[in-house]
């Protein structure tokens, strides 16, 4: 086996041609718009909503920022149920609204909130449920959406990892009461920094508007107590590049996974997630699952492995949000209660995949695996 001569981390942002940037640039100098909605912001959430086939988007500066926002918007209080599987920032949200977090374990298919056990976390403080799409993988919406209807509860998706994924043939981001999407560099589309929010109304696409800037309806009346979360025009308008490219990255992406699934499926002990049905994915992500006893090798130790080879994939994610200083006292973090989460997390490596990676280097990962 080849030696690997430059390390090759879990992603690596995909970027226009310098060139291509440099005339969005110019435009910016010459009008000296910045930021506060202008032309390229406006024409990326007009572009963005044609091109996910969603009726209304609302661009951030960042992913955590439309999550906190969403919040607030649909005025959710009390205690919220979520997954412990995920970001920090998905349970961070809450608590910056003052919002308690009641986990509820994953299901082990798609490692999404496990729909089946929402019901028994319900109580009289409940407002509403943020499942997120692990992976880029939807969770069981329908189900999630019959039970939030009966106990008359929101449904906000965490959906940073889902941008352009379409269930049955539509818009993952047409579920729920809201949707938000990350544009953070690592993500399959990035502007550098960034997020949105997916509303279904003119309305609520105003109200978030408004909590985004400072709460201002025009000059000087001020509604609500927002905050200052608006996209700027250099992001805005490296998103309008990165959509000219996006369908040709998730081609990309697709081929890399299957490429995966062909080198790794003979090898003992390691897993991976099946594909998933009534899906059009964006591949975001390639999550291998170690087990120690038939693989010969604990997760951490493979990982430690993979590094000396110049192979920096993640352990997303590990560790569990419930297991973190500011979660772990809550009651419904209890790891009793969190068996299919804790042992997810505790096997789980994402391993390197983005649209600038060849099959010949994963074969070279592949190999180690292997040896």
């Amino acid at each position: 086996m080849d030696e690997i001569k430059k390390p090759i981390y879990v992603t690596q942002p995909d970027l226009p041609d310098l060139q291509e940037f440099i005339p969005y640039l110019e435009k910016i100098w010459k009008n000296k718009i910045l930021t506060n909605n202008g032309p390229f912001h406006q024409q990326l959430e007009k572009e963005m909503a044609g091109f996910l086939d969603v009726p209304y988007i609302s661009l951030f500066a960042n992913g955590t920022l439309a999550l906190v926002t969403a919040l607030q918007v649909l005025g959710i209080t009390g205690e919220v149920i979520t997954t412990p599987y995920s970001f920090v920032a998905t349970s961070h949200s809450l608590l910056w609204n003052n919002i308690k977090p009641v986990f509820v374990d994953i299901e082990p298919e798609f490692c999404n909130l496990d729909s089946k056990k929402i019901e028994a976390a319900i109580t009289s403080k409940t407002t509403a449920i943020l499942p997120v799409h692990v992976y880029g993988n939807p969770c069981k919406v329908e189900h999630i959406n019959k039970i939030a209807k009966n106990y008359g509860l929101k449904v906000i998706y965490d959906a940073a990892h889902a941008f352009g994924v379409k269930y049955k043939g539509q818009s993952i981001c047409k579920f729920g009461d809201l949707s938000v999407l990350s544009f953070h560099a690592t993500k399959v589309f990035n502007t550098m920094e960034g997020g949105a929010v997916v509303c279904h109304d003119a309305a609520t696409k105003k109200q978030i508007d408004y909590l985004k800037n400072f709460g201002f309806v025009g000059e000087t009346k001020v509604v609500a107590p927002g905050i200052n979360s608006k996209m700027n025009e250099m992001q805005a308008a490296l998103g309008l590049l990165q959509l000219k490219k996006h369908n040709l990255n998730i081609e990309k992406r697709s081929t890399l996974a299957q490429t995966y699934r062909k080198e790794l499926q003979k090898i003992k002990g390691i897993s991976f997630l099946p594909e998933p049905y009534n899906t059009k994915s964006n591949f975001a992500y390639f999550p291998i699952f170690v087990d120690k006893n038939k693989f010969g090798m604990s997760r951490d130790e493979l990982y430690e492995k993979l590094k000396q080879n110049g192979i920096y994939g993640r352990r997303y994610f590990y560790p569990l949000i419930s297991e973190l200083t500011n979660y772990k006292k809550l009651n419904s973090a209890d790891p009793a209660n969190l068996q299919v989460a804790k042992r997810v997390a505790e096997q789980v490596i994402c391993l390197p995949i983005y649209p600038g990676l060849n099959k010949k280097e994963i074969k070279k990962i592949a190999g180690i695996l292997n040896k």
